[in-house]
């Protein structure tokens, strides 16, 4: 990103797009009772209430009555009807992590092994955004989950703590490939959440081989344990790198959340927030989703940054826009051309 003498002035800056992921798929709902749903009215209740404190993206997720995380495409359909019908403005945004489980004999022997997390593609009604992992990564959460924040809750178990540790996203070249191009193909904007430098140059490797074109919506991921670490200079520097026309949201993970979205906000960019990033608050007591929508619009304001409505935040991120050729693609994320045969230095923007 490029920064002008006037770019920390709030006057240039677009409005803070607030995401929200009250779903937690982490936490059990008696970890938090007061703030975690778990009946579908209960889960599309809370997507309301995000959109009403200021937040317009919902990073969804889905439970089962038993209160675990559910990997049934009916589910998701259901819950993406609900708010569509509650909150037709937010956005929504499916969590890209998710493997669906067939529901039936038929669906069973018709999938392949990586088809159940490209069915994220044939959600019925279609989300506006899936979120893309970029080159398979570790996630260990457990890294900067000390023992105090997790005493009293599920996660204090053992046995899961392990399963937790030994997380992997996977993401590898062909998968990411594939996925993009369903999405694509289905209207879906992908949502890229990057774990580092590494991703963000793979990612960039693949818009100019014409792999992805469309619109580069980021998220900075600092929760470490494979990921970046939540250290400034990890942010800073992939800042730096990032494309002057891609958006950039901040995500990190329990005290971490609000100075990184405080950071994020002063310098133009856009802030995640949400019990799956964090259930307590710089003091260690529980914090709802909502209460922290309401903290960051009032950071926000004291900014002298303004939120996005539903409508304002799907123009920031361009929903439902593709682009016909590579170097519409670069040119529209605010990237240098592609080198052409025995062009010398480097290619400059028309």
């Amino acid at each position: 990103m490029q920064f002008f003498d006037d770019s920390l002035h709030p006057e240039n800056m677009e409005k803070v797009v607030i995401t929200v992921a009250p779903y937690g798929p982490e936490w059990m709902p008696e970890d938090f009772p007061e703030d975690i749903p778990v009946t579908m009215d209960e889960q599309i209740q809370k997507a309301v209430e995000c959109y009403e404190a200021g937040a317009t993206v919902l990073h969804l997720h889905v439970r089962e009555l038993d209160g675990k995380g559910s990997k049934r495409l009916s589910k998701f359909n259901e819950l993406i009807a609900g708010v569509r019908e509650a909150v037709p403005e937010m956005i929504i945004q499916v969590g890209g992590s998710i493997s669906f489980a067939p529901e039936s004999e038929g669906e069973a022997a018709l999938w392949l092994s990586d088809d159940t997390r490209h069915m994220l593609a044939e959600l019925t009604p279609k989300p506006d955004q899936v979120t893309v992992a970029i080159n398979t990564t570790q996630m260990n959460i457990m890294e900067l989950l000390y023992p105090e924040y997790l005493e009293g809750t599920s996660l204090a178990h053992p046995a899961i703590q392990e399963a937790y540790a030994e997380m992997t996203v996977p993401a590898g070249p062909a998968w990411v490939a594939e996925h993009l191009k369903r999405l694509c193909q289905n209207n879906i904007q992908p949502h890229f959440q990057l774990t580092g430098m590494h991703g963000l140059e793979t990612l960039e490797r693949m818009v100019r081989k014409g792999l992805y074109m469309g619109p580069l919506n980021l998220t900075w991921i600092g929760i470490g344990g494979g990921f970046d670490g939540p250290n400034p200079f990890n942010f800073f520097n992939f800042i730096h790198r990032v494309p002057d026309g891609c958006t950039l949201t901040s995500e990190s993970l329990l005290k971490n959340v609000l100075p990184f979205n405080t950071m994020s906000m002063a310098m133009g960019f856009h802030a995640r927030v949400g019990n799956e990033d964090t259930i307590i608050d710089h003091r260690g007591q529980r914090f709802s989703s909502v209460q922290q929508i309401q903290q960051t619009v009032r950071i926000a304001h004291e900014l002298g940054r303004e939120v996005a409505t539903g409508p304002e935040a799907r123009e920031i991120y361009r929903i439902g826009v593709q682009y016909q050729s590579i170097e519409e693609t670069l040119q529209a994320n605010g990237m240098s051309p592609n080198r052409q045969p025995k062009q010398k230095g480097v290619p400059q923007r028309h």
